[in-house]
Order: C-alpha cells, then structure tokens, then sequence
C-alpha cells in the first residue's frame, strides 16, 4: 500500500485520499479523476491545495496529466524508483516512514581521513559512531541505496535504531539527548558507483548514481549527524519546489 501521510500537510491528506480511492477502485486505471475545481469543490480546498495534492500522484506516477483529457489513471501503485519530493524539513520523516534503513554493521570508529574531517567538521581523532545499511521501499525488489550515517561523538550512545527502521536517526538522538535539529544541510552530486556498493544493492559496479549527503545542526551550528547515501541511478529521483521570495518588476 502507497502510503504518503506522516506529520503532513493539507495537501498531502488529500494526495493520500485520492491514492485510496484509486486503490479502493473508485477510480480505475484509463478513468480520469475529477478536475481541479470539481476537487476543491469536494474537499472544500483551495485549487493550489489539490493541484499540489494531484502533483504528488504524477510524481508517484499513478496518474498522468493530458491537456484536454484530463488527469487519467496510469497505475495503482507507484513506480519501482523511489522519488523523493523535498519542500519542507517534515517531508525528511515522509522519506523514513516510506522506506526503511536496514542496519548491516554498527561501530564506533576514530576519524582520521582529512576530506571525512572537513564533512563531519570533526577534529582527527574523534571517535564518532558509524551506522551502515541499505534503505529498502515496498516498490522496489533491491535496496534503493546504501547509506552511511555518522554520529557525533556526544551522542555515540545512541541506542534503538536497530529496531525503528522507519524513524530518522535524527529523531532518535533528539528523544534521548533533549538536542533539537535546526537545519540541515544536503549536497548531491553524480559518481560512478562503487563496486562495494555496488554489491551490496545489487547494481552494476560503476552505473551511473546519486551520491547524497546531510548534514544535521542543532541551534548552535554544530553537527549532530551525518548522512551520507548512493543511490543507483535508476531507482532514485529528487524534486524540490522553489517558493519565489523576490519582487519582481
């Protein structure tokens, strides 16, 4: 079941009502769902409210939009790649709740490698804890990619994780530290997929992926944690909306 709900907004209810119905079989494949003003009429929303929500279906690819047609229903279910759809810090706990880390190997590891330092900010002979696992959705066979987490030393004692893999690590230290995430920091770049890696996602060695990091601060500009995924290409999309916050003339 395509769940998408959480601590969401009033359009992601409405994407989840839709995705029900579609699964119900109010609305089979080849139907179109009803148009944006029938929508807002039904759910007594504004029409950005239900075009957000019919955006998450095309995004899932349960729907398609078709100029003159309509909005017609393409599948019951998502695709086999994950997409993840970023507008907001509680969209984080959606990703989590839709996929799950399966922990490989944890331990407590000294950092010593320079470019690792400059990431974590940390001083070379830290000692930080280091989780490693595969992230694993209900569309996708493989594991969707393979993630590396490292935890600030203060917080090294962190304990749980290996029995809620739909809850953000983040989450946890901030349950059992009383610390509070304040932002976080993402950077994405292209590489070529390493064959450990590669292995262990079940994915050619050197196909084209996503190298994705975050970088979690509390309200003092400091590190809590550290993220750092590879996804395979094909298994993995990222789509962010930007608001305009300027004046134009």
């Amino acid at each position: 079941m395509v769940n998408v709900l959480g601590q969401q907004p009033r359009y992601m209810q409405l994407a989840q009502t839709l995705i029900n119905e579609i699964q119900g079989g109010r609305f089979p494949v080849g139907s179109t769902i009803p148009t944006e003003f029938e929508l807002c009429e039904q759910f007594g929303a504004s029409r950005s409210t239900v075009r957000e929500a019919v955006k998450q279906l095309v995004q899932l690819g349960m729907v398609v939009r078709q100029a003159g047609v309509g909005t017609t229903v393409k599948a019951t279910s998502a695709e086999g790649s994950y997409r993840q759809v970023m507008q907001q810090l509680s969209d984080l706990h959606r990703y989590t709740a839709d996929t799950a880390l399966h922990l490989l190997k944890q331990e407590t590891v000294e950092i010593d490698d320079p470019s690792l330092c400059t990431m974590l900010e940390a001083k070379p002979g830290e000692t930080w804890l280091r989780l490693k696992g595969v992230r694993r959705s209900p569309e996708s066979v493989d594991p969707i990619c393979y993630t590396e987490v490292y935890i600030q030393p203060a917080f090294r004692s962190l304990t749980g994780f290996e029995d809620a893999p739909h809850t953000p690590i983040y989450s946890l230290i901030e349950r059992q530290f009383g610390e509070q995430i304040a932002q976080v920091q993402q950077e994405i770049k292209a590489v070529a997929l390493p064959a450990d890696v590669a292995r262990m996602v079940n994915a050619k060695a050197r196909a084209p992926a996503l190298w994705l990091s975050r970088r979690y601060l509390n309200r003092r500009g400091e590190i809590v944690e550290v993220a750092i995924s590879i996804h395979p290409a094909e298994r993995f999309s990222y789509s962010e909306t930007f608001q305009r916050g300027w004046t134009g003339a």
